[in-house]
């Protein structure tokens, strides 16, 4: 048996009910399946049984295991097996040039991050994703709940959130420390879009004033924004009907967008 690798965050789901329920909420469409990190190839085996799999492994010796492992999807053109750091190889916004659904067991030390990516990539339609429960609630947290960030306003503006069960450390080979929860991301619109930002640069500045929306989550949210000018700031949270003393999670994702637009016309 191979031993997981520290340095890739390996840790294999060997649970074969939480691979069914992985299954099971996957979107019923025709489009390719990404896959990242697909280890021993236990979850691979099952979404082959349903898609065709372009898959990602950065570790050589796990690559050379699922080469001879699928040899016969990959003959078939079934499976694309890509012994890349998906990291790397991501190219621009979009990771592959067609439209896919992501469903991975996610490396946690990279997860956060790869979401992040999914979610600005307009041709990943729907994210199933195993990632550390921590970070997993903090996608789908509401305006109000204490998990509230600006992952979660990104992921909100573009799509309906959920986590679709939580996975003890005991289903895993080896156990992780931590609890882990499959959260899924089904997508209404893209990020470049009319009614959100109209080109890569917005969105960037958008994500930067979500950051330091969020700098400081005990502090009033003004006071996180002041970086911007202190009485411009104030000037439209009386505009937009805001109170002064408002947290940071306490605002609707959708005041943050009104926020952010009516800030670049007066910048």
């Amino acid at each position: 048996m191979i031993k997981a690798k520290k340095k890739f965050g390996q840790n294999f789901l060997k649970d074969e009910a939480i691979l069914d329920k992985i299954i099971q909420s996957m979107p019923n469409d025709d489009l390719k399946v990404v896959e990242i990190g697909p280890g021993l190839g236990d979850l691979t085996k099952k979404l082959l049984q349903h898609k065709n799999v372009i898959a990602f492994e950065i570790d050589d010796e796990l690559c050379e295991i699922l080469k001879k492992e699928f040899f016969f999807f990959i003959k078939e053109k079934k499976l694309s097996l890509k012994c890349t750091d998906v990291l790397q190889y991501w190219r621009g916004r979009n990771l592959i040039n067609q439209k896919y659904n992501l469903v991975a067991n996610l490396p946690y030390y990279i997860a956060t991050k790869i979401v992040l990516d999914l979610l600005k990539d307009d041709n990943c339609k729907n994210i199933i994703a195993m990632l550390q429960s921590e970070v997993a609630y903090k996608f789908c947290a509401k305006e109000g709940d204490k998990e509230f960030s600006y992952m979660a306003v990104i992921s909100d503006l573009i799509g309906d959130t959920s986590i679709i069960c939580d996975v003890s450390p005991q289903s895993f080979v080896p156990p992780p420390k931590v609890s882990s929860s499959v959260l899924k991301i089904e997508k209404r619109r893209g990020l470049i879009a009319k009614e959100l930002f109209s080109d890569e640069k917005e969105l960037k500045q958008f994500e930067q004033f979500l950051r330091s929306s969020f700098s400081s989550p005990r502090k009033t949210l003004i006071k996180n924004l002041s970086v911007y000018g202190k009485e411009k700031i104030l000037s439209l949270f009386y505009k937009l009907d805001i109170q002064s003393k408002i947290r940071p999670h306490q605002l609707s994702s959708i005041k943050y967008l009104e926020i952010f637009k009516a800030l670049t016309q007066i910048l």
